[in-house]
């Protein structure tokens, strides 16, 4: 590490790393400098002109600009100095509104701060004026309002835009007194690229761009957002009972205080009407409102009825200590490992592939460890969509210079940012991978040394090989063979690199061997246990990782430990105080199938809807209608709420303690700030409450940390984790005692295997199990939209997202619109072997020609009533990325 420089400020020495500007010098020991343009997350402009000191020996300087020497010494006032803060100030100042220095709107503006201290006289600048702006204000954007005549050009939002979002949004137009922020071609802000971050809105100085929704929170609560994966802490501004604004935590090392839309602007479902807040029940048909007693009681009455012929479905959107209880309730009290949660729909073969050949089936690096890659592939990730933070580490790796390599069947926007876009046909990942692999080894780029030192079964690749040369790979995934083979040079020699990856690779027929493909290239490159490399599956909600991790699935106990396992089983009955199955339970997909055979009569759905969100919606929906008995647990009346006998109401994220465990395996505290809306209560409350009211021991807690505690107790991996150490921050798994500091990459030593060293897995190309043909000639994939969540729940209950993002779209491509006589717009009728969806349709290039690409967040459009049910037979995901589909105008 270099030497400290040392240096003298207002006559306080000081020391600074190397590099270090003597504004950012001067601002750390609490010396205040005047600056408006600067912003410790951009590159320094000077443009402002505020932050002039005087450097002995050189006279006066820009601070933000000038780096620390050693023995430098600074004076940061003098009459000098003064004179030209105070000239600078007042330029700006003119060039603002009139009215600025005594407006009084609010305590977010620096410039008036800057004003009062740099001396600036009002009267003096009203007979200086000679010109008054007055610009139309943007009001396009639901969420914030851009006023050009209070900006004064400092460019934070253009270079926040540019240099953290990488979007590009803002930039100055026309010239001198005329220059403005603005949009390309100076369009609505709503119409532009603008994503609605609200980034240049948390950094703006003056008030040009603000929320509209201004009301300063009489408190604010740290905790984490309830969307994706990524898991961005969070605080939340509490006033009268409601979140009146949100703030990303600048601590926080996964998202540095960055948010995306939803997790900044997208929390007015907390406080919706819609909100259930008393259980209902069925009566003859219609739900009645009931009291918690009566629910309860008839709830604990009627499953006691079906011990044994009972399946529940917990929820990655629930805490890690709700999903311990209803897996700990349903094999405890009901005595079925029948248990799963959305996992089986998105993430089960990373599951299972990492399992079989690294030991372990998570994320392998840190998101932080992103943005130090050389070479990144990402492949099947949409994920400036689905991750948008994230992805913002992935747009930081590009400007320091590593190569982005997109492997997607549609231009999605990650693919602006990408050095190499591989555009190959939906389903030939395996052909794509492989392909790529092949090239590796025949040009002699693998990493032998790590091969042979810390893997297993080399040469069953190498013979599984041969059976993909580029021919091949370039005839199944319509990839050019120099592209495929100018990608696996490039992944293999530049190093570290990484893979990312999410449903494009796993909701597949053979999604495990996708996984497996994906791990056998890391490791033939020797990029897994180190810095910036690795294997990443990217999880898709907020806490499907703790899901996981809480043995919400069938076949394990938390964390991991096989239910078919009789020492294990045996720690659990002695923990639990009662015999449990050494029978693998059904996964979700195949429990609808096991209701209408009449094998599972009995249901609990918390916090999920796969009335819209599973594969062959139609046929689920039946399934449910079926059962004897269905307890629905969620915060509005869903879907698959209204085929209930009882619905209780459940609390939302903001309004309980607990735990989620995000995609990079870190393990955060989520915090109650506010009080549950009317009588609706935490999940794991209800659940625990059913299990005494059946008789079950085991269940009286009385705080979500004595939940943790138990669970510390039987999961190796959390054993050292606990709400006092996760109160100074997050820890990652494995933890395996008190006193570690968490694990941020794995496999660094040895995997998880009983050797120690990883498995390569031999592979053979698999097509997926619906295709095109005359009949129904297109292909149909799922995609998601950056503006919602998963079935739209939560997101759909905040108007300004819907006003982004209001309704489902058909993405087809021009010649095939063109070919079908369908203009943009127009309202379309989808067929599927399965079902039927009207939707309008969208002509544009993101789909290549023979796809057509939809998402699932709209109940007026159910796509998934479109989507096949085949499933991988291992992981037992369904193919959900890929159906035939027939596009027919409304007029026929």
């Amino acid at each position: 590490m270099p030497e400290p420089v040392t240096l003298t400020i207002d006559d306080m020495r000081l020391s600074a790393a190397p590099g270090t500007t003597v504004l950012e010098a001067a601002l750390a020991a609490g010396i205040y400098i005047p600056h408006l343009c600067h912003h410790p997350d951009l590159k320094p402009v000077g443009v402002c002109r505020l932050c002039m000191v005087d450097v002995a020996g050189r006279g006066m300087v820009l601070s933000c600009l000038a780096p620390v020497e050693q023995g430098m010494v600074v004076r940061t006032e003098s009459p000098q100095i003064h004179k030209v803060r105070r000239t600078a100030a007042e330029l700006l100042v003119l060039n603002h509104r009139a009215d600025c220095l005594s407006c009084g709107k609010n305590n977010r503006c620096e410039l008036q701060r800057i004003a009062a201290y740099a001396g600036v006289d009002p009267e003096r600048l009203g007979r200086m004026r000679r010109r008054v702006k007055s610009l139309p204000v943007d009001d396009s954007n639901p969420f914030f309002r851009y006023d050009p005549n209070q900006c004064v050009l400092c460019g934070i939002c253009v270079r926040t835009c540019d240099e953290i979002v990488g979007v590009n949004a803002l930039d100055f137009a026309f010239r001198g007194f005329n220059t403005m922020v603005s949009t390309f071609g100076n369009v609505p802000i709503v119409e532009s690229a603008c994503v609605s971050c609200g980034e240049c809105v948390a950094r703006c100085p003056v008030e040009a761009l603000l929320p509209k929704k201004v009301q300063p929170p009489a408190r604010e609560v740290k905790t984490i957002c309830p969307y994706c994966g990524v898991g961005c802490s969070i605080h939340l501004g509490i006033r009268g009972g409601r979140i009146v604004g949100v703030r990303g935590d600048a601590d926080s090392p996964v998202n540095q205080g960055r948010l995306c839309v939803k997790g900044r602007f997208g929390h007015d479902f907390v406080n919706h009407p819609d909100r259930l807040t008393s259980p209902r029940i069925r009566k003859n048909g219609e739900f009645v409102e009931a009291s918690w007693d009566e629910a309860l009681d008839l709830v604990a009455r009627k499953l006691a009825e079906h011990r044994g012929a009972f399946a529940a479905m917990a929820s990655a959107k629930c805490t890690n200590e709700e999903n311990y209880l209803l897996q700990k309730f349903t094999r405890q009290v009901m005595g079925t490992n029948n248990v799963d949660h959305c996992a089986r729909l998105c993430h089960s073969p990373s599951v299972a592939g990492l399992a079989q050949s690294f030991g372990s089936g998570a994320m392998t690096n840190t998101i932080e460890d992103i943005a130090g890659a050389a070479c990144i592939l990402a492949i099947g990730t949409n994920t400036t969509a689905a991750h948008p933070v994230l992805a913002l580490k992935i747009k930081e790796a590009v400007r320091r210079g590593a190569t982005l390599i997109v492997a997607n069947p549609k231009q999605i926007d990650l693919a602006r940012h990408a050095g190499l876009v591989l555009r190959h046909r939906a389903g030939s990942d395996v052909a794509l991978l492989m392909g790529m692999m092949r090239v590796i080894v025949d040009e002699g780029l693998a990493d032998e040394a790590f091969c042979n030192q810390r893997c297993a079964n080399f040469d069953a690749l190498e013979k599984s090989l041969r059976g993909f040369p580029l021919d091949f790979a370039e005839q199944t995934t319509g990839v050019p063979r120099d592209v495929i083979a100018q990608a696996a040079r490039t992944f293999a020699t530049s190093k570290p690199a990484t893979i990312l990856f999410a449903m494009g690779i796993t909701q597949h027929t053979h999604g495990t061997d996708n996984v497996l493909a994906v791990s056998n290239l890391a490791l033939l490159t020797g990029n897994v246990g180190k810095p910036s490399s690795g294997v990443n599956p990217l999880r898709g909600q907020n806490n499907v990782q703790g899901a996981c991790d809480m043995g919400t699935l069938p076949n394990v106990f938390p964390g991991y430990q096989k239910v078919d396992n009789p020492e294990v089983r045996l720690r659990f009955e002695a923990a639990w105080g009662s015999p449990l199955s050494g029978s693998p339970g059904l996964p979700m997909t195949e429990v609808f199938g096991a209701i209408s055979a009449g094998a599972v009569k009995a249901a609990y759905i918390m916090g999920e809807n796969p009335v819209l969100s599973e594969a062959d919606a139609h046929h689920v929906e039946a399934s449910l209608r079926r059962l004897e008995f269905l307890v629905v647990q969620d915060i509005f009346l869903t879907e698959t709420a209204r085929l209930a006998d009882v619905v209780l109401p459940a609390a939302t994220f903001a309004e309980k303690d607990g735990t989620f465990t995000n995609t990079e395996r870190r393990v955060q505290r989520v915090r109650k700030a506010l009080e549950p809306a009317g009588d609706s209560r935490s999940d794991w409350w209800i659940i625990a409450e059913i299990a005494r009211r059946m008789g079950a021991d085991g269940f009286s807690f009385s705080h979500p940390a004595e939940i943790m505690e138990e669970i510390a107790g039987l999961a190796p991996s959390y054993r050292g984790i606990s709400y006092e150490r996760l109160d100074n921050g997050g820890l990652q798994w494995p933890c395996p005692s008190p006193d570690h500091p968490g694990t941020p990459i794995l496999h660094t030593e040895r995997f998880a295997t009983p050797d120690g060293k990883a498995r390569f897995l031999p592979l053979q190309y698999k097509p997926s199990a619906e295709l095109p043909d005359d009949e129904y000639p297109f292909v149909l994939t799922t995609d998601r939209s950056l503006f919602h969540y998963h079935t739209g729940t939560m997101t759909r209950r905040t108007a300004g997202l819907e006003k982004l993002d209001g309704c489902e779209l058909l993405r087809i491509h021009p010649q095939d619109a063109g070919r079908l006589g369908i203009a943009d717009g127009e309202t379309v009728r989808l067929c599927s072997r399965r079902g039927t969806v009207t939707v309008q349709a969208d002509v544009t290039e993101v789909c290549p020609p023979g796809m057509v690409s939809m998402t699932f967040h709209f109940a007026e459009t159910p796509t998934n009533v479109l989507t096949h049910a085949a499933l991988d037979p291992v992981a037992k995901i369904p193919e959900t990325k890929v159906c035939a589909v027939r596009i027919e105008t409304c007029t026929e």
